[in-house]
C-alpha cells in the first residue's frame, strides 16, 4: 500500500473505480494511480457534458434557473456561468481549447473593471470572494498569462487588509449585504480590521492556481493566517460558525477544510506544520467504510458528489504524504 493510503482508514481506490462515472474513473486513474489515460477530450463528449453545453447562451453565459435576467442588482447569470464553468473545468477538464470555454471566459471578463475586480455578483460592490474564485477557474482553463488575470492579481494585492489577509470591504465597515446593495457608493475597506478566513481562503485559491503568484510572499503570509484559523469561527457574519469548515462541495465554492488544504499545498505548506497534519487527521477520522467521508455536502444534485469529495481528499493525501 502506498504511504499516503496508510493515513486513511480505508483504501478508497476500489470504490472510486467501481463507479459507473467515467469522469471519476478517469481522474482516479490519472491523479491517484498515475496511469496513462486518454486525452482529456474524451470527457468533453460525455452525454452529461453535452447536456450542459446545449444550455449555453449565444453570449457565452448560462441562465440562472430562476430567471434569465438580473434579479434586483445582482447579475445572477454571471453567478450561474461561474458555477457551470466550475463544473466543466473541475469535473471534465475543460480548457480554452474548447469554444464553449472561450465564450464563457469572454462573457465573464466583460464584468471585470479597470481596477481588476469582477463586479456584479455583489451588485456594484467589490467582491473579494467571487472575483478570485472566477480568476481561479479561468487560470485553470488556460488564461493564467492573460493580462486581465494579471490585473486581477494587482487588484487583490491592493485591497488586502493591513494584517495581510482579505475581507469583504463592506463587512469591514459594519454593513450587511442588503445595505451594501442599497449604497450608491463603492464601499472601500477599513483595512485596519481583521481578515476573514472565509474570504482569504477563496482569494488564495486564485494564487494557488497560478504558477507565479503561488510563490509570492503575500500568498505565503496569507496562508499562515488561514492556518491559524482552522476550525474556528470567522471574524465576520458570513458563514461564521466553525461548523462551516466541515461543509463541503465540489467543485469548491465556499471555504472548507478540503478547499483550504488544497490551496495550502500549492503555496508550499506541508505536514511539518502541526495544524496541517491535524486537519488531515481530522479528515481521516471522518472516513466511512465505503471510502467516502462523513462531511456535510452543502450544494449540488450530482448523485456521486460524495465520491467527488472522496477524490478531492485522496488528492490531498497523495500530495501531502507522497
Amino acid at each position: 500500500m502506498n504511504s499516503w493510503k496508510k493515513e486513511l482508514k480505508v483504501d478508497p481506490e476500489p470504490h472510486l473505480l467501481s463507479l459507473e462515472n467515467k469522469a471519476i474513473n478517469y481522474f482516479t486513474n490519472r491523479d491517484i494511480l498515475d496511469k496513462r489515460v486518454e486525452s482529456i477530450k474524451v470527457l468533453w463528449k460525455l452525454p452529461e457534458v453535452e447536456k450542459i453545453l446545449k444550455k449555453q447562451q449565444s453570449d457565452g453565459s448560462w441562465k440562472y434557473p430562476a430567471s434569465g435576467k438580473q434579479i434586483g442588482q445582482v447579475d445572477y447569470n454571471q453567478y450561474q456561468t461561474y458555477l457551470i464553468l466550475g463544473e466543466l473545468v473541475e469535473k471534465y477538464g475543460f480548457n480554452r481549447g474548447h469554444e464553449s470555454i472561450k465564450k464563457a471566459a469572454e462573457f465573464l471578463f466583460q464584468f471585470q473593471t479597470e481596477e481588476g475586480d469582477f463586479r456584479g455578483i455583489y451588485a456594484h460592490q467589490y467582491s473579494t470572494s467571487y472575483s478570485p474564485a472566477i480568476m481561479e477557474l479561468l487560470i485553470k482553463a488556460g488564461y493564467d498569462n492573460d493580462p486581465r488575470i494579471l490585473r486581477g492579481f494587482d487588484w487583490l494585492l491592493s485591497i488586502r487588509q493591513d494584517d495581510g489577509g482579505w475581507a469583504l470591504p463592506f463587512r469591514t465597515v459594519g454593513l450587511n449585504l442588503g445595505d451594501a446593495f442599497k449604497s450608491s457608493e463603492l464601499i472601500q475597506p477599513d483595512k485596519s480590521k481583521p481578515f476573514s478566513h472565509v474570504v482569504t481562503a477563496m482569494v488564495l485559491r486564485a494564487f494557488a492556481a497560478h504558477l507565479k503568484y503561488r510563490k509570492s510572499g503575500e500568498a505565503k503570509k496569507a496562508g499562515e493566517l488561514l492556518i491559524s484559523r482552522f476550525f474556528k469561527n470567522d471574524k465576520y457574519p458570513d458563514r461564521q460558525n466553525k461548523t462551516f469548515w466541515e461543509r463541503v462541495s465540489f467543485p469548491f465554492l465556499y471555504t472548507n477544510i478540503i478547499s483550504a488544504l488544497d490551496s495550502l499545498y500549492f503555496l508550499g505548506f506541508n505536514t511539518n506544520n502541526q495544524e496541517i497534519r491535524g486537519a488531515l487527521e481530522f479528515l481521516s477520522d471522518k472516513q466511512n467504510e465505503n471510502g467516502t467521508f462523513n462531511l456535510r455536502i452543502t450544494r449540488g444534485r450530482d448523485k456521486d458528489l460524495h465520491y467527488w469529495i472522496c477524490l478531492a481528499v485522496c488528492r490531498l493525501f497523495k500530495r501531502y504524504y507522497k
